[in-house]
């Protein structure tokens, strides 16, 4: 059978990355955009309104997918400040999508969870794979929501739900908006744009981060691995590199010496001092054959050479 790929928030950080991994890797005829704002997209795309049942139905109509990817969500910093609609929004409208996925017989969705499903109470270092999850953000509590939907859709209806819980994701393409980790794309495009940054969260606050490439990475290959090698229908730890801002800001002064950061936390620090420091992905090392490929060096060095090209500026050799 002919795969046919509907991506849902397709517009956002990680869609606009993974359109680019699955048309390479099917076909652009093959590989459908859909979200609730415009679309560059060269292929075939569709306005959706996940809150609204009707407008998934028409896209689910169209496309007649094989494969779901659904990205759409609002983020967690944003989250909190329109707690309702992240609700509806993470929660009723990802209910939405499985129900259609399991009346159009999809044969394999992907729901991408996050860290922000871990809380105060969770093992701050090297966190396993089950642990307690009490989120201190809407955004989490709808993953962990998420991730139970999916687990029951698998239990219930044998809907191949598969799930990956992203730590803080950095790419070049776009300055994301309304998530915690977002400082780090931010400071590399003041970087490259020669400004100071402001950085809201504290110098020395260590998340779990991943690079683009390997966030893209993961999320193929969990879809690719065979159905025995899964066990699980929730979402899988993964790790790339752990830093703190204070991290970073070295890392890129290696390369542009001058670059200068000023740390002013603000709500957003809250947030993020309920989250974990490091991951154990052993669960997802064993199962599929995960390994990340960038650490905080090789990263740098590559997201600033995107943006050179993307913004035709001039970078320093790095100081060895």
């Amino acid at each position: 059978m002919k795969e046919r790929i509907l991506v849902i928030g397709a517009a956002g950080q990680i869609g606009t990355a993974l359109l680019d991994a699955l048309i390479e890797a099917y076909s652009r005829d093959a590989v459908h955009a859909a979200d609730i704002r415009p679309i560059e997209y060269g292929g075939p795309s569709y306005r959706m309104d996940i809150t609204v049942p009707a407008s998934v139905t028409e896209v689910f109509r169209k496309v007649r997918p094989t494969q779901v990817y659904h990205l759409a969500a609002i983020l967690s910093a944003s989250g909190e400040k329109d707690i309702h609609k992240t609700w509806a929004v993470n929660v009723d409208g990802y209910r939405h999508v499985l129900f259609h996925c399991r009346d159009f017989e999809v044969k394999r969705v992907f729901y991408p969870s996050t860290i922000a499903v871990f809380g105060p109470t969770t093992p701050k270092e090297n966190t396993p794979q089950d642990t307690p999850l009490l989120p201190q953000t809407v955004y989490g509590m709808s993953k962990v929501s998420g991730e139970m939907w999916s687990q029951y859709m698998y239990a219930k209806f044998g809907l191949d739900v598969r799930s990956l819980r992203y730590p803080g994701v950095i790419g070049w393409r776009t300055i994301p908006s309304g998530g915690t980790t977002d400082y780090a794309v931010e400071m590399f495009y003041a970087a490259i744009e020669g400004k100071t940054y402001r950085c809201f969260l504290d110098r020395d606050t260590y998340l779990p981060m991943m690079y683009m490439p390997d966030a893209i990475k993961a999320t193929l290959q969990l879809m690719e691995a065979s159905t025995e090698k899964i066990t699980l229908h929730y979402g899988y730890n993964i790790s790339g590199t752990n830093f703190a801002p204070k991290d970073l800001e070295a890392s890129i002064r290696e390369f542009i010496p001058d670059f200068r950061v000023e740390y002013r936390p603000d709500y957003r620090q809250e947030i993020a001092s309920t989250w974990v420091r490091s991951i154990d992905d052993s669960v997802a090392r064993r199962d599929w054959g995960w390994k990340p490929e960038y650490d905080l060096r090789r990263m740098t060095e590559d997201m600033l050479m995107h943006l050179q090209k993307k913004f035709n500026s001039s970078i320093p050799e790095p100081i060895e």
